[in-house]
């Protein structure tokens, strides 16, 4: 998803249509920052959730912009975006998906990457690590044995690779 800014989060994208009223899936959704009577940005246009249906994995949704079948195609692609202050808060050791993305990714004071995004596999989300020098992608799973401290302020992920299977 694109990059909008520090005080708005990705919520997912406007996927195919769902029915005739303009209402649509919603592809890779951030379970809960959709609901009813949100104001919310798709793409640069203002608009608010009329409709929130469906699962927190598969939400259905419909705003005031699109009222038929034809306009969500019109629409599809584009992302969905929530003001962060209508978020719900975030517990201990919980991040959005922005604060990570982009963080320098090392292990102790060896560099390993950057995150190039979060993903969510079946167990678990995992980093998305772009190697330093192009040595390819690094998965790691977001669990304590393979992270040891996220420093969203400084922009500092410190892993352990030998967890990791990746020591030289």
């Amino acid at each position: 998803m694109g990059e909008r800014g520090p005080d708005w989060l990705a919520a997912g994208r406007v996927g195919r249509p769902h029915g005739l009223d303009g209402s649509f899936h919603v592809t890779r959704p951030r379970a809960g920052l959709l609901s009813e009577g949100l104001q919310v940005r798709v793409g640069e246009r203002a608009t608010e959730v009329v409709r929130r249906a469906g699962t927190d994995e598969r939400p259905i949704v419909r705003v005031a912009l699109a009222t038929s079948r034809e306009a969500v195609q019109a629409l599809r692609g584009q992302d969905l975006w929530v003001p962060r202050a209508a978020a719900p808060p975030l517990g201990d050791d919980e991040w959005w998906a922005g604060e990570l993305e982009g963080c320098a990714v090392v292990d102790g004071a060896r560099a390993v990457g950057h995150v190039r995004a979060l993903v969510a596999l079946p167990s678990c989300e995992a980093l998305a690590v772009e190697r330093a020098g192009g040595g390819g992608e690094l998965l790691v799973p977001l669990v304590r044995d393979a992270v040891r401290d996220v420093d969203v302020a400084a922009r500092r992920i410190d892993v352990d690779l030998a967890f990791l299977g990746e020591e030289d």
